[in-house]
């Protein structure tokens, strides 16, 4: 099976709760951004998939608005703690 490996980068609780500031997650080729998630909550089952369900993500910095996007070899993906205001 053909992988990809992206980078995830993780901003404030989510560091926290991940351990890390960031670090190279493989996934199978055609993965989505849910998936991607998905493992995050596999690699991390403590206190990361709480925080999961309230942040936004950025991929190849610019805002993830629908988690099926297909994601690509090398790409980076930041998980952001929500932002009050409007």
């Amino acid at each position: 099976m053909t992988t990809l490996t992206i980078v995830v980068r993780y901003f404030a609780a989510a560091r926290a709760a991940a351990g890390v500031e960031e670090e190279k997650v493989q996934l199978p080729s055609g993965a989505s951004v849910s998936d991607a998630v998905a493992e995050l909550r596999r690699l991390h089952p403590e206190g990361l998939p709480k925080i999961l369900d309230a942040v936004s993500y950025l991929l190849d910095g610019v805002a993830v608005r629908d988690r099926t996007r297909v994601l690509t070899d090398g790409a980076e993906l930041d998980v952001l703690p929500p932002f009050a205001g409007g």
